[in-house]
C-alpha cells in the first residue's frame, strides 16, 4: 500500500483536466489516517453550481439506472447507490462545470468547459466513512447515461471512448485518457452486452501454458455470474470452482523451490530468491482470442519479511457461493486498457505505463492520426507534446493517484 509521508491534498484533475468550477472546503485543516488532506465540494460556494430538480429532464438519467428518486419536501433529484464491499452513498444531483484544456487542430485552447451532472453526497455509510479509505469522492465511468464520459459523449466533448494506464510501481499513478490509446500490441474480447458492468467473457485460466481443469459454465454471464473489470476493486476475485485449481497449480510448480504457508487464510510462499525466478505464468484467456498475460506480481503481493526472507501471497481473493470473477487493479496495473463503448470491446497491451501514450484522433480529411501525449507525473505538465495532426479532435487526460 501507498502511503503519503506528509499531509498533502489529493488532486482529483491533473494534466488537462484541472478542475470543477467550484470552490472546495477543506476538512478542517486536518488528515486522513492516510495523511491525506481530505475536500470536500461544497455546492453553495460555487457561482456555477445548481441542483437538478425533480422536473429536470436529467434527473431521468438516474431514475432510468435505477439510482435516483425525487424527494417531495424540497423537489431535489436525490440518489441512493449501493457498491459490492456493502459500502454506500445518498445525496442529491447537481450541475456545474468541468473545466479542461482541448486540443484543436494543431493547437491547445485551455479552459475549455462542459455542464456535467454528478452527485453531492450527504451521507456515506461503511468503508466509506473509514478513515483509512480517505476519498474525496468517486469518479465514475460506467456505461449508464448518468456517468461522466457518457455526458461527455452526448455533448460532442469527448468520444465513448476512455483509456488508463496504472503505474503498479514506485508509489502508482498513471494516465487516463478520455479517448483511445494506441498501441499495436492491443488485443480486444466483446463486452458482454446489457450489464450494468465492464463484463467479458473468460473462457480458461493457464498455468505454465496449460488449461486449468474448470468447468467453463464456471464464468458463464448469466444469473449474476460472469468476470468484470473494475478499477474500483483493488486485488482479484475468483469463484470457489475456480480459485481452488488455481492456487493448487501455482502451489504445485513452486514447491520444490519454496516453502508454502498459510498465512490468514491465505496461500502465502517464503522465498529467498526473486519471485520472477520461481513463479510461473498465467494467462486468462477471453472470447475472441485475446488472452491476458500475468507475471508472478500481476498475481502474487508481497505481505511481509521473515528472517530476511519475503513472504509473498496469492493476490487472488476466493468468492464463496458465488460465480463471480472481479479482475481489479492488481491484474490491471502496467497494462494499457481500452474501453470501446461504440464498438462494445475492451481491449489491453502489456506497457510501461510511466512511458507516453499515443491516443488515436480522426483528422478533418477522414484519415486517422493520434497525438503523442509525452511523459506525465503526478505534479507537472507534459514535458512534451508533438502534435503530427491536421484535423479537429478533442483529448482530456488526468493522472490517477492509485492506492494499493
Amino acid at each position: 500500500m501507498f502511503l503519503f509521508r506528509k499531509c498533502k491534498k489529493l488532486m482529483l484533475f491533473l494534466i488537462y483536466v484541472h478542475s470543477f468550477k467550484t470552490i472546495y472546503i477543506k476538512n478542517g485543516g486536518s488528515c486522513s489516517v492516510l495523511q491525506i488532506q481530505l475536500n470536500y465540494f461544497d455546492p453553495g460556494s460555487s457561482a456555477t453550481a445548481t441542483p437538478i430538480s425533480c422536473s429536470d429532464q436529467r434527473c431521468s438519467w438516474g431514475v432510468q439506472s435505477s439510482d435516483s428518486g425525487c424527494s417531495v419536501q424540497n423537489n431535489l433529484c436525490a440518489y441512493t447507490f449501493q457498491y459490492g464491499d456493502g459500502s454506500g452513498t445518498s445525496g442529491y444531483y447537481v450541475s456545474d462545470l468541468l473545466q479542461f484544456d482541448m486540443i484543436v487542430g494543431s493547437s491547445l485552447v485551455p479552459n475549455s468547459t462542459a455542464q456535467v451532472v454528478f452527485g453531492c453526497s450527504t451521507s456515506q455509510t461503511g468503508d466509506l466513512v473509514k478513515s483509512d479509505r480517505a476519498v474525496d469522492g468517486i469518479f465514475g465511468f460506467g456505461q449508464q447515461g448518468m456517468s461522466v464520459i457518457s455526458q461527455l459523449a452526448s455533448q460532442g466533448v469527448a468520444p465513448r471512448v476512455f483509456s488508463h494506464c496504472l503505474k503498479g510501481e514506485n508509489g502508482g499513478g498513471g494516465i487516463l485518457v478520455l479517448g483511445e490509446i494506441v498501441e499495436p500490441n492491443m488485443v480486444f474480447t466483446p463486452l458482454v452486452p446489457s450489464q450494468p458492468h465492464y463484463n467479458v467473457n473468460l473462457l480458461s485460466i493457464s498455468v505454465n501454458g496449460q488449461a486449468l481443469p474448470i468447468n467453463p459454465s464456471v464464468f458463464s454471464t448469466s444469473n449474476g455470474q460472469g468476470t468484470i473489470i473494475d478499477t474500483g476493486t483493488t486485488l482479484a476475485y475468483l469463484s470457489e470452482a475456480a480459485y481452488v485449481p488455481f492456487v493448487e497449480a501455482i502451489t504445485n510448480a513452486v514447491s520444490q523451490s519454496v516453502r508454502p504457508v498459510v498465512s490468514k487464510g491465505n496461500q502465502c510462499y517464503v522465498l529467498t530468491t526473486s519471485v520472477a525466478d520461481v513463479f510461473p505464468p498465467v494467462s486468462l484467456n477471453f472470447a475472441g482470442g485475446a488472452s491476458m498475460f500475468l507475471n508472478p506480481q500481476d498475481y502474487l503481493i508481497q505481505q511481509n519479511n521473515v528472517g530476511g526472507t519475503a513472504v509473498w501471497c496469492i493476490g487472488f481473493q476466493r468468492i464463496q457461493n458465488q460465480g463471480i470473477t472481479i479482475l481489479g487493479d492488481l491484474v490491471l496495473k502496467d497494462k494499457i486498457f481500452v474501453y470501446d463503448l461504440v464498438g462494445q470491446r475492451i481491449g489491453w497491451a502489456n506497457y510501461d505505463c510511466s512511458m507516453s501514450v499515443n491516443v488515436s484522433a480522426t483528422s478533418s480529411s477522414g484519415r486517422s492520426e493520434y497525438v503523442n501525449a509525452g511523459q506525465f507525473s503526478d505534479n507537472a505538465a507534459p514535458q512534451k507534446l508533438s502534435l503530427d495532426i491536421v484535423g479537429n479532435i478533442i483529448m482530456l487526460l488526468l493522472v490517477i493517484n492509485m492506492f494499493l
